[in-house]
């Protein structure tokens, strides 16, 4: 497994990230969409998060289910293992992303993928991630056409607030982006393996699910389900 090799502003720093989605709380309001796309500019058909709207009808009664869908950072990744030249790389931490040098756009880790959170990009693109709390002042990255890009838990902005001194999960300026705008806190973020975390009461205290468990691919991703449904 290739290991990420910039790891400026996470040197000490160990942890497990991970995210729950609770679906008892999620409106189906697409702000999570909205805000990755608008800070990762990125085109709505080539979304990184985007949301299901699934509605049936049970002995009369009328259920809707709302489910969003990102990159999982899975343990064990399918396209790390496909990557003719390693450009997909996991962090210690477990966030899987993409060495935008080495990509060539092949498409096999798009193949791989079985929760289809990856694309190719296709445009011209500037990605921008909160320097600090003073908007005019951001870290701008620049995407290359024809490479591979999806959901990378806004790893820049984690790497920056660890620098900073910031708990991701805890503190807005190292906590994706997502998160901090769900406007139903359907979403949480942090260390999974630290047993004070948020992110481990909750799992701890709630029945939940990964997508596609069984395939093996250990998902950093927790869906809290709505009993009732």
């Amino acid at each position: 497994m290739r290991q990420c090799n910039d790891l400026s502003g996470l040197e000490n720093f160990m942890a497990r990230w991970a995210m729950t989605i609770d679906l008892r709380k999620c409106i189906g309001c697409s702000s999570c969409v909205e805000v990755c796309n608008q800070v990762n500019n990125v085109p709505h058909e080539s979304a990184w998060r985007w949301l299901i709207d699934r509605t049936s009808i049970d002995d009369g009664k009328i259920n809707r289910l709302f489910l969003t869908m990102n990159c999982m950072h899975c343990n064990n990744p399918p396209c790390l293992k496909v990557c003719p030249t390693k450009a997909t790389y996991q962090t210690r931490e477990g966030i899987v992303d993409i060495d935008q040098k080495l990509c060539v756009g092949c498409s096999a880790c798009v193949l791989a993928c079985p929760y289809q959170a990856r694309s190719i990009n296709h445009i011209s693109r500037m990605n921008c991630y909160e320097k600090d709390h003073d908007p005019s002042n951001r870290t701008r990255i620049e995407d290359r056409i024809g490479i591979c890009r999806k959901c990378n838990f806004c790893l820049p902005l984690i790497k920056l607030g660890v620098k900073n001194g910031l708990k991701p999960g805890q503190e807005p300026g190292a906590t994706p982006m997502c998160v901090r705008h769900c406007p139903g806190e359907a979403l949480t973020f942090g260390d999974i393996d630290d047993p004070t975390s948020s992110i481990s009461h909750i799992i701890s205290k709630n029945k939940t699910f990964r997508i596609l468990e069984e395939l093996g691919t250990n998902p950093a991703v927790y869906y809290i389900p709505d009993v009732e449904e």
